[in-house]
């Protein structure tokens, strides 16, 4: 049964479209060509609308604690707002400003029984309209075109809004087939718009959650399909390198990618766009409103955050080098390095004294894959492991590595999805071992070692150890509640026991930012009257997110 466009429709479509995103990201990452053969839109496409669910969760979560019901604007209003702070690269700027140009008529023509189908058709040619605005130089060809091409199916279909989306999403599929005929890059390298993939994949999840069917069908290369995209291993490669089978690869651009907020009046921003213009190229500034999401391609990326200081206050400044220019003579490369994310300066300083290479993250703002690539990059290694931390990761580094791998490094993905796990792979990295015994040592010792931390919940909710309030102390076990406490130390007592329970002979106690001075030294007493023969060690990690980690080996 079909479902009306409202906020539960909205809700709906960013799970989708996360879900579809995540089945598709290492695909649209390998096709990956322009306007730069970096191997990350589908990865930049899945942050920037991970930010767009985010926020539509606060909003829902704000409307039940004040026991209200969001309408259709306040959803739609936080998925572009969400979209808008949180865009990676080219593609998620002009992810943020489709939804944007969406939600300005959304928005207005909200009802009791939410959008109807003549304003979706409207919000899906003022989306592809502000997109082709918001970048400087527009080029057939890209997802500006699959956009353009999803309006034009929507304006001709009738019936409901479900059909409206479903003939968008139709059309849009029929005009990325077409793009490798429209931009020579990407015939060269036989493959279809990586971007554009991505919109068919948000248009396919919007169908689905309007018709309450969910479509488990590939939607960026379909083998069902006539879609021009590169077969084999070394097609693929080719793909991913920005050229076809025995085809030189284009000209080199320009050396970094910056991206940026700014808070700026309109006057400002269109005086920073020609500026910009004349630094560098793929310029696209999305946003309205006093804030908005600059992203540019330049050789000077101080000059184009200068120009932001210029016109307002940049913030959340991203650079990435693209490593496709030429370099001044560098050291000699090493044989093995460890890159490592972390989530505080303590772990960080940790990894570093270990030898690693750190990508220190912060709350709320995981790294995108070109900064894991940079890191990589810097560690100046033939060989890699990197070091992800965290199951949200898992997508974000494997593109890494794999646009690495392109590059010529050898890199291995260890499946660590905590800092303590981690840190027990650090433990025993050897580089004098060969690469995969390596691998193998580092992957059994993460395995080996459970993992917990400790949070505060911020609001009353239901979890695997029932129901929590706001303030309570969760111990997570493995990633899932298991205990619900009020006193921090107790908390982590009661964890520590139910995860010695199964044995272990190593603690590791990682202590968060906002921990009490004297937490480490007393479940570290705590270990050893109860529990003989285990080792306790602590560290201050620094992290804001959680107040304690533990790991038991």
């Amino acid at each position: 049964m079909p479902y009306p466009l409202d906020a539960a429709a909205v809700r709906a479509w960013c799970g989708l479209a996360l879900e579809a995103l995540g089945r598709e990201r290492a695909r649209i990452d390998a096709i990956n060509v322009y306007p730069v053969a970096d191997g990350d839109t589908g990865t930049n496409l899945y942050l920037t609308l991970e930010s767009a669910a985010r926020a539509v969760e606060a909003a829902f979560d704000g409307h039940a604690a004040a026991g209200t019901a969001p309408r259709l604007a306040d959803a739609l209003g936080a998925m572009a707002h969400g979209a808008l702070i949180g865009a990676r690269g080219n593609s998620g700027t002009i992810l943020a400003q489709l939804l944007r140009g969406m939600t300005e008529v959304l928005a207005a023509t909200d009802g009791p029984g939410g959008a109807d189908a003549d304003a979706l058709r409207r919000a899906l040619r003022v989306a592809a309209e502000s997109a082709y605005a918001a970048v400087e130089h527009p080029v057939e060809g890209t997802v500006l075109t699959v956009a353009t091409a999803a309006a034009a199916g929507a304006e001709r279909a009738h019936g409901e809004v479900v059909e409206v989306a479903r003939a968008a999403c139709a059309q849009a599929r029929t005009a990325l087939r077409a793009t490798p005929g429209q931009l020579a890059v990407l015939g060269r390298a036989g493959v279809v718009d990586a971007g554009g993939c991505g919109l068919v994949a948000l248009l396919g999840a919007l169908a689905d959650a309007l018709s309450g069917e969910v479509s488990a069908a590939p939607v960026a290369v379909r083998a069902d399909a006539p879609l021009p995209v590169a077969a084999g291993p070394a097609a693929a490669h080719g793909a991913a390198a920005g050229c076809g089978a025995g085809d030189p690869p284009d000209a080199e651009g320009p050396a970094f990618e910056v991206i940026y907020l700014l808070e700026a009046g309109d006057a400002a921003v269109a005086r920073l766009r020609t500026r910009l213009d004349g630094l560098g190229d793929s310029l696209v500034v999305v946003g309205g409103d006093g804030l908005w999401n600059v992203h540019v391609h330049v050789d000077d990326a101080g000059a184009a955050v200068e120009a932001g200081i210029e016109a307002g206050r940049p913030y959340r400044i991203r650079i990435t080098h693209f490593g496709g220019t030429a370099r001044t003579k560098e050291p000699e490369m090493a044989a093995r390095a460890v890159v490592a994310v972390v989530p505080g300066d303590g772990l960080a300083g940790l990894c570093a004294g270990a030898g690693a290479t750190a990508v220190t993250t912060r709350p709320g703002e995981p790294p995108a894959s070109g900064e894991l690539v940079q890191a990589i990059r810097q560690a100046h290694a033939r060989e890699v492991m990197l070091l992800p931390n965290d199951p949200g990761l898992r997508h974000t580094a494997a593109a890494a590595a794999e646009e690495a791998r392109t590059e010529g490094v050898r890199v291995a993905l260890i499946p660590t999805r905590s800092a303590v796990q981690g840190l027990a792979a650090l433990a025993v990295h050897e580089p004098a071992r060969s690469f995969d015994e390596d691998v193998v040592a580092m992957t059994s010792a993460a395995g080996a070692t459970r993992y917990a931390e400790l949070a505060v919940a911020e609001r009353q909710s239901w979890t695997m150890a029932g129901i929590c309030q706001a303030g309570d102390v969760l111990g997570l076990i493995d990633g899932d509640v298991a205990v619900i406490g009020a006193d921090l130390a107790r908390t982590a007592m009661t964890v520590l026991d139910r995860m010695l329970s199964a044995g272990g002979e190593l603690v590791t106690l990682v202590l968060g930012a906002d921990a009490p001075a004297a937490l480490g030294r007393r479940l570290e007493r705590y270990v050893r009257e109860r529990h003989l023969a285990v080792d306790t060690v602590v560290y201050e990690g620094g992290q804001h997110a959680a107040p304690l980690l533990i790991g038991v080996e």
